[in-house]
C-alpha cells in the first residue's frame, strides 16, 4: 500500500491554485503549514485512513524541483463526466494539457483519462474506470 505521494515544487503559491483546482472535488482536504501542502482524504472518526496522502512541498536540498522523466500520479474521478471537468478547472488554474479527456487504445475500454503537468512540469492523470458507464467500443 502506498502511504503518501510528494511532488516537489518551486512555487507553492502556483502548485495551490492548480492542485486546489481539482483535489477538494475528489474528496481531499487541504492542510497548509510552512512545509507545504498536504492534500489527505477525510478519515471518519474510529477508522484508520484512506490513503495515499498527496504532499506538494519544496525540495528538501533546496535544489529546484524538477518533475521525473516517466514519473506520474493518477487520481481516481467519480464518472468521465468529472474528469472532464477537473481537466478544465486544472488547466484555468496553470496546469498545462498533455492529453485531452477521452479512451485510449492501450487500456481497457472503460478507462477514461486525461493527462496533465501542474505548473512545475509534474505529470498528472485524472481518470475514471466505470463499468457503468458507456465504453470506447459502444
Amino acid at each position: 500500500m502506498i502511504s503518501y505521494v510528494t511532488v516537489g515544487v518551486d512555487d507553492m503559491d502556483r502548485a495551490k491554485r492548480f492542485y486546489s483546482a481539482f483535489l477538494p472535488a475528489l474528496g481531499y482536504g487541504l492542510e497548509e503549514g510552512p512545509e507545504g501542502l498536504s492534500f489527505a482524504l477525510p478519515v471518519p472518526e474510529g477508522q484508520r485512513p484512506v490513503l495515499p496522502d498527496f504532499y506538494v512541498k519544496p525540495t528538501f536540498n533546496g535544489q529546484p524541483a524538477t518533475a521525473g522523466n516517466g514519473t506520474m500520479v493518477a487520481f481516481e474521478a467519480r464518472n468521465q463526466a468529472q474528469v472532464r471537468d477537473l481537466h478544465a478547472a486544472a488547466v484555468d488554474a496553470g496546469g498545462t494539457d498533455e492529453g485531452q479527456p477521452g479512451f485510449r487504445a492501450s487500456y481497457g475500454p472503460h478507462f477514461y483519462v486525461c493527462y496533465l503537468r501542474d505548473p512545475q512540469g509534474n505529470k498528472i492523470a485524472v481518470f475514471s474506470c466505470d463499468p457503468n458507464e458507456a465504453g470506447r467500443d459502444e
